[in-house]
């Protein structure tokens, strides 16, 4: 095309984008109709490349006329620029005017308080208003500690009932938090008040009721005058507190080594009311809180005279009394991390005891 017909198209061309750039409602949209237009590869960049095709005596008038072409468009996109960043800072400004800073800020959702965590939160707070510190222990627990202190010798028969995860070097994985009960009493003597929330291990098959892993809360109270009506004042008073709600226990003897006499405390279900499910294996009542009064070798083991102190402890299952309290049905979502396990209901009203004793 000659010098004319250049010009009326670069014209055409800058009415175009004239257009376009004053459509224009962002800078990405501005920075597109530049690109379309002056880029190397745009409607008028590409024609620079036509210069050498001209005679070299027009030559210098088509490099003047595409020049003030690309100028021509990119004062407008210079213009606009500027019209958009002023929009765009005023709309800034006006919502920075709108802010109240009375207004409270947006809430931040916090994860919740795991059920056994709850109820474990909840014994503490009941015993330590008797007077029961709060101690633990050590989860990776010796054959001593674990069986020999607690009257279980070598070849007793009551190991057999607590099947047990042997380690490599020759300790275990507590069965149970009463190990504590030693070692609290060669620490502090007595007279001795104590609680051991704490995990527990044992190598059984798991069903909606157990677990390989659990949690308990061992209970140990020595003094002098100790009696089992102290034990059974103490156990109602825990399950009133924590369970909020009508419910029906029942005692009756039971064998552990480590007490004598020993009983075994159960609760009617509370899933099924007694009625018979999976959870209570179709009994209707669940067995909670083994307990008793503490062996003499056992008081002997931990350096107190049994002639002059006696005691009682019980051993609390966390895991079960959470179940209870919150309505969960199988004790294997409690470690599942199934999130929606983890939002308990709100307290229970109304803490009647119906006691079937």
């Amino acid at each position: 095309m000659d010098v004319g017909e250049l010009q009326q198209t670069l014209d055409k061309l800058h009415q175009e984008a004239k257009g376009e750039l004053a459509a224009a409602k962002t800078l990405d949209e501005l920075r597109s109709v530049r690109s379309k237009y002056l880029s190397k590869t745009g409607s008028v960049g590409s024609l620079m490349g036509t210069i050498k095709d001209y005679p070299p005596q027009q030559r210098g008038e088509v490099g003047k006329t595409l020049n003030s072409a690309n100028k021509a468009i990119q004062d407008l996109v210079t213009e606009h620029t500027d019209r958009i960043g002023s929009a765009e800072v005023a709309a800034d400004a006006a919502a920075s005017t709108a802010f109240d800073p009375t207004l409270p800020g947006e809430r931040t959702r916090l994860g919740s308080v795991h059920p056994v965590t709850a109820v474990q939160w909840e014994v503490e707070a009941v015993f330590e208003r008797l007077g029961f510190t709060i101690e633990a222990g050590p989860e990776m627990e010796s054959d001593y500690y674990n069986f020999e202190a607690l009257n279980i010798p070598q070849m007793h028969p009551a190991r057999d009932l607590q099947d047990t995860f042997w380690l490599k070097n020759g300790m275990l994985l507590r069965t149970q938090t009463s190990p504590v009960q030693i070692r609290a009493m060669e620490k502090f003597g007595a007279p001795l008040r104590c609680i051991v929330p704490g995990r527990c291990f044992r190598y059984e098959t798991i069903d909606a009721s157990h677990e390989n892993t659990f949690h308990q809360v061992e209970g140990l109270m020595i003094d002098r005058n100790v009696s089992i009506a102290n034990l059974i004042a103490v156990m109602k008073l825990l399950l009133n507190e924590v369970l909020q709600r009508e419910f029906e226990i029942r005692l009756r003897p039971g064998y552990f080594p480590f007490v004598e006499p020993g009983f075994e405390l159960d609760i009617a279900c509370l899933i099924c009311n007694g009625k018979g499910c999976a959870t209570c294996k179709r009994t209707g009542w669940l067995e909670l809180l083994p307990c008793g009064m503490v062996h003499p070798n056992v008081l002997k083991a931990g350096g107190v005279d049994p002639n002059e102190y006696g005691g009682f402890a019980f051993g609390l299952g966390l895991t079960r009394l959470a179940m209870m309290k919150f309505g969960i049905r199988d004790i294997r979502v409690v470690n599942s991390g199934d999130l929606r396990n983890l939002v308990h209901p709100a307290r229970w009203a109304g803490p009647v005891i119906v006691d079937k004793g």
